[in-house]
């Protein structure tokens, strides 16, 4: 079959594709920007990538007609703008107005457990998108799903931080809200299964896995399989606000995110039970069997997405990186440095490998002290790291600041700032002539932005000198 998938570079999006082209499909992935998607998709013939935007008709006439199964897999939890629930229906709208002048005879939907009478804005928004899609001329099947457990996604990787900082935790109430988290293993199972199978064709299921746990719960069993012992007392007196930054301060979330997980996770997500574990034979694991295998993955480096990397964790850089591709050259201030290559291989290999754990080999402490100070200030800081130790691919989130540009043939990095500043800034490795090109480029906003930049100048002399040395020495 032909099969659309949008969403082709989100968290779920990017781990199905492969699965759907082992089937034997062909796959036509829908991203917002072409420089986004995967690198090896331009060696596959079975995949085809096109540039779509939902919010713009102009770009839908990319969409093919001879499409069979269409994925529907757009949803953001950024409360960035006031018009959220509009734009998701804007999308949904534009999506199935497509859709249904194709070939596509089924599509499927990933939505969230909508079971309690007061809903959160984005569980209200998911059940609206799924009352948008429904049609005439194609089947919908519908699969909601609660908290997905797996190695990078958002919920693993905030309860890894709780569990993993604080022996003891003074936590809100809502710890005590029941869930049922579903391995996102199963849930791809899921997704996999329904593809073209008659039997689920204008169908809605809830998928959950085995246990009903609360947040607590869930807390708890995580540190028994990480071989820690955690105390957790809840307390009433927590607002949505404190608990926003709550989370903000301890974990790698965003204020932003942070202040929609709290939204949500006031409501019970609890699933009603169905046959849809038989009809498509998936057997869920259980909550302890998805946190020990997802630590599995880690262990290997065989990370295949990251909510990271998501933009919703973008600080400011919003959805078109190749906006931010052309270093300007004008009104800005820069910092370049070059220096001979000893080994080129080498050289790619640490720039490849810098940030995250590695830190960024000269002066870490004052990146780091650079990452709390725009924590405090309610930037993004350091805590995002990054997904591979070794890899990076345009879009991928690298401490605070955005890989815009990743060619190891080209020989060049090209990295955007997302942490808080008076200006934008931009951060370019280039290898021309057996010579390491090093320019940090930095285009003020107003005065602000210009004593900021004669301010951190002494800084910018040693590390930026410093890195560039350990850079280019073979050692």
């Amino acid at each position: 079959m032909k099969i659309l998938v949008t969403g082709a570079t989100g968290y779920i999006g990017k781990r199905l594709i492969p699965f759907l082209l082992n089937e034997g499909h062909t796959v036509v992935c829908v991203v917002r920007d072409i420089l986004r998607a995967d690198k090896s998709y331009s060696e596959d013939e079975n995949v085809h990538v096109i540039e779509v935007d939902f919010l713009n008709p102009e770009t839908l006439k990319n969409i093919p007609k001879d499409i069979d199964v269409a994925y529907y897999l757009i949803h953001s939890m950024s409360n960035s703008s006031k018009d959220f629930t509009s734009l998701e229906e804007r999308c949904a709208i534009n999506f199935k107005g497509t859709i249904e002048n194709t070939d596509a005879n089924q599509v499927i939907y990933l939505s969230g457990i909508t079971n309690e009478d007061k809903l959160s804005k984005h569980l209200q928004s998911r059940k609206n998108v799924e009352e948008i899609l429904a049609s005439k001329n194609y089947a919908l099947t519908v699969f909601k799903a609660g908290i997905i457990v797996g190695s990078g996604s958002s919920s693993f990787e905030i309860i890894r931080d709780l569990v993993e900082k604080l022996p003891f935790m003074i936590a809100p109430k809502w710890l005590n809200t029941k869930t049922q988290p579903l391995a996102v293993r199963d849930v791809l199972a899921f997704l996999l299964g329904a593809a073209g199978n008659e039997t689920v064709f204008n169908k809605s299921y809830d998928v959950f896995g085995p246990e009903i746990l609360t947040y607590k719960e869930m807390l708890l069993q995580f540190a028994e399989v990480r071989g820690l012992k955690r105390y957790i007392l809840t307390v009433p007196i927590m607002t949505p606000k404190l608990s926003s930054y709550w989370l903000y301060f301890v974990t790698s979330t965003s204020y932003k995110l942070a202040t929609s997980l709290v939204d949500s996770m006031g409501i019970q997500i609890v699933g009603k039970p169905s046959d849809v574990n038989e009809v498509l034979k998936v057997n869920p694991l259980t909550y302890k069997e998805a946190v020990s295998l997802a630590f599995e993955k880690i262990e290997q480096n065989s990370i295949v997405s990251s909510w990271k990397d998501s933009m919703v964790s973008s600080g400011r850089l919003g959805n078109r990186l190749h906006k931010y591709i052309n270093v300007p050259k004008y009104g800005c201030f820069k910092d370049y440095k070059e220096r001979p290559v000893i080994d080129t291989e080498s050289t790619i290999n640490k720039i490849w490998s810098i940030g995250g754990h590695t830190g960024w080999y000269y002066g870490t402490i004052l990146w780091r002290i650079r990452g709390n100070v725009d924590k405090l200030f309610g930037g993004i800081g350091l805590r995002r790291g990054r997904t591979s130790p070794t890899e990076l691919d345009a879009g991928d989130a690298l401490d605070f600041w955005r890989v815009i540009f990743a060619d190891k043939t080209q020989k060049k990095l090209l990295l955007y700032a997302e942490m808080r500043l008076p200006g934008e800034a931009w951060l370019e490795f280039k290898i021309e002539d057996n010579l390491l090109k090093q320019t940090a480029t930095f285009r003020p906003r107003g005065l602000w932005g210009r004593l900021y930049w004669y301010s951190v100048l002494p800084f910018h002399g040693f590390i930026f000198r410093g890195m560039i040395n350990k850079l280019s020495d073979a050692s």
